[in-house]
């Protein structure tokens, strides 16, 4: 008889929350809301982007998803302005060149990859990691989820290699890529990131209850307490830190709670400046999620699924950041808020 009374009822309820990641958290009424703008102080986020921005990249550049790129096709990706054809080697490695043909100019985007080799549409020059004349191949690099490529920057000493944050292991993980343009410069999305208190309130379908742990909190590193919603009803909370490895990406990394270890990538390239000189910033967000719950085995089987809904939700998010990022920038043009 013992084992069915009280003491055996919150033991189950123990139990059970310890399985399940989901919490009742009811969102709050909009005029309920508390507004978050005496805690995001612009000053707060200045001095989080001042230091992000003296963390060198190395000269390396986000140019994709690792899955963007097959084995037998080239692809062309634009740095700063500069074509830069993309390719994969015999053992798979990712390649990188130039992006026009050192014979007459020819783009060299969707072309024919053979033995190593990127073949000129026009007149089918071969092309391989041994250059042709001064047409020379770039450092590149495919980590498992992202394609980097390394080019000169004035100020920044290269590097062997792009500093990737830790990521949960690959085999046991489902990763989501998702690509936007904006009319922006890099510090601008890095800057939407360093304001995480913009979330509850201008994400209100996807976030709630965030609190920024300011104690474990400093100019280097946010720590925040927030719930990613399922619904009106139901949330899951997560403790998450935003870090910015390099000037030109920030990652949010979960901490605690449901799916610890699972990071959020987001890097921003410059793509160069459209017809009215203005600067344009490719936005590319890498999710990698990981869990260590037996469910999540079934979660990774129906990765099919899973992925696009996972692309949906990263692309809505930054729908709206754009306008913030696009914004920041305008203002910033104008001389306010710098």
């Amino acid at each position: 008889m013992s084992g069915s009374g009280p003491g055996r009822r919150i033991g189950l309820l123990d139990e059970v929350r310890s399985r399940v990641p989901i919490a009742l958290r009811p969102v709050e009424e909009r005029e309920r809301l508390l507004p978050s703008w005496r805690d995001a102080r612009p000053s707060r986020i200045r001095t989080a982007l001042r230091v992000s921005q003296q963390v060198d990249p190395g000269g390396w550049f986000v140019v994709g998803a690792s899955t963007d790129l097959g084995a037998e096709r080239s692809l062309v990706r634009v740095v700063d302005g500069v074509e830069i054809t993309l390719w994969r080697d015999t053992d798979g490695s990712l390649l990188a060149g130039p992006g026009s043909c050192p014979h007459l100019g020819a783009l060299l985007t969707d072309c024919e990859v053979m033995g190593g080799e990127v073949y000129c549409r026009w007149h089918g020059l071969a092309l391989g990691r041994e250059g042709w004349g001064r047409w020379r191949t770039f450092p590149a690099l495919d980590d498992g989820v992202l394609l980097w490529v390394r080019r000169p920057v004035p100020g920044e000493e290269p590097s062997e290699r792009p500093v990737i944050t830790p990521r949960p292991p690959q085999e046991r993980s489902i990763s989501a890529v998702v690509a936007l343009p904006g009319v922006c410069e890099p510090s601008d999305v890095v800057a939407n990131r360093l304001d995480p208190w913009h979330g509850s309130w201008f994400h209100p379908y996807a976030f709630s209850h965030l609190e920024v742990d300011e104690g474990a909190s400093s100019d280097e590193r946010l720590v925040v307490e927030v719930t990613f919603r399922l619904s009106r009803t139901w949330g899951v909370p997560v403790r998450a830190t935003f870090t910015t490895p390099d000037k030109r990406t920030i990652v949010m990394t979960i901490i605690g709670g449901e799916g610890a270890g699972s990071v959020v990538e987001t890097h921003a390239t410059p793509l160069g400046t459209d017809e009215r000189g203005r600067p344009r910033t490719m936005v590319t967000e890498a999710t990698i999620a990981h869990s260590e719950r037996p469910g999540f085995a079934a979660a990774r089987w129906a990765r099919a699924l899973v992925v696009p809904a996972m692309r949906r939700t990263a692309a809505r998010l930054w729908v709206d950041d754009l306008v913030y990022a696009e914004r920041r920038y305008e203002v910033r043009r104008r001389g306010e808020f710098r």
